[in-house]
C-alpha cells in the first residue's frame, strides 16, 4: 500500500530504468518518519504492536457496496498532529516496527483490477548507483533481495485485505464509537487527543454469548482485547514526550 505521508515520490520499479539501482542495507536513518503521527497496522500485528503503541481505529473513506465507513486500525506515534515520538535520529525508539515502515522504501500499488507493481520511494537517501545490494542483475532479472522484498509486500497486501474485513465486521456489529483522550502533562498543560474510534466497552460487554463465541472463533475477540490493552500506552506517550521535552 502507498502511504502519501511516507512515500512522497513513489515510482514503479522498471528493470531498464532502475537496472543499476542499489539499496544500502546498512543505511540507518528514520528521518522519513518525522512528523508521522500514526501508521496503518494489519490485524496480524496487533499482538506485537499493542505492547508499544496505542492501537485505535480511524475512518478511511466509504465502502462503495455498503455505503458504510471503511475503518482502518493505526498505531499512534504522537499526541498531536505531525508528532512522532518514536523517530530518534538514526533509530526507531521501539522494539516493534510496523510492517509498512519495515517495507519502506518499497511498497506495492495496484495497476488495473487484479495486478500490482512494486514501487520505490525515490526520495529515500539510502539508494545508490554504486554501493549496496542491487535490485536487478546484469540481465535485468530481479535479484534474490528484490524477490524476497516482493514476497514480503505480497504477504503484507494480503494482510491489508484481511484487515479491511475486520473493520467491516466491527462496523457491522456497531462496536465502535468516537473517543477522546484527556490528560494533564507534567508541566500542567491539558491535552486532548480525539478524532479516533475505539471499541465501545458497554456495547462489547452487552454482547450475547453467541456473538462473543462468533468473535472468538473468527479471531476478532483477541484483536479487540489487544486493542483495549494497547490504550494504556497513551500514558506512555505522555511520559515519552516529557522525556523528549526535558532533553530538548
Amino acid at each position: 500500500m502507498i502511504h502519501p505521508s511516507l512515500h512522497k515520490n513513489p515510482v514503479a520499479l522498471d528493470r531498464d530504468q532502475h537496472r543499476t539501482l542499489r539499496v544500502r542495507q546498512d543505511f540507518a536513518d528514520v528521518s522519513h518518519t518525522n512528523g508521522l503521527n500514526s501508521m496503518f497496522l494489519t490485524a496480524v500485528e496487533f499482538s506485537d504492536a499493542c505492547k508499544e503503541y496505542p492501537i485505535v481505529f480511524v475512518r478511511a473513506g466509504t465502502d462503495p457496496q455498503t455505503q458504510k465507513p471503511d475503518i482502518a486500525p493505526v498505531a499512534v506515534f504522537g499526541l498531536s498532529p505531525d508528532e512522532n515520538l518514536f523517530a530518534e535520529g538514526t533509530r526507531w525508539g521501539a522494539d516493534y516496527v510496523p510492517a509498512v515502515l519495515r517495507a519502506y522504501p518499497f511498497a506495492m500499488a495496484p495497476i488495473g483490477t487484479d495486478n500490482y507493481a512494486v514501487c520505490v520511494a525515490r526520495e529515500w537517501t539510502g539508494f545508490s548507483e554504486t554501493e549496496g545490494t542491487p535490485l536487478f542483475d546484469e540481465q535485468g532479472a530481479p535479484t534474490q533481495y528484490l524477490k524476497d522484498m516482493q514476497q514480503f509486500l505480497e504477504k503484507l497486501e494480503l494482510e491489508v485485505q484481511r484487515t479491511r474485513l475486520v473493520g467491516q465486521k466491527l462496523v457491522e456489529m456497531e462496536l465502535l464509537r468516537d473517543m477522546r483522550f484527556d490528560a494533564t502533562l507534567p508541566d500542567g498543560n491539558k491535552l486532548t487527543v480525539d478524532g479516533f474510534l475505539a471499541v465501545d466497552e458497554a456495547k462489547f460487554a452487552a454482547l450475547p454469548d453467541d456473538k462473543v463465541l462468533e468473535l472468538y472463533r473468527s479471531g476478532l475477540l483477541g484483536l479487540i482485547h489487544a486493542h483495549q490493552v494497547s490504550l494504556g500506552n497513551m500514558t506512555r506517550l505522555i511520559a515519552r514526550r516529557a522525556r523528549r521535552t526535558a532533553t530538548a
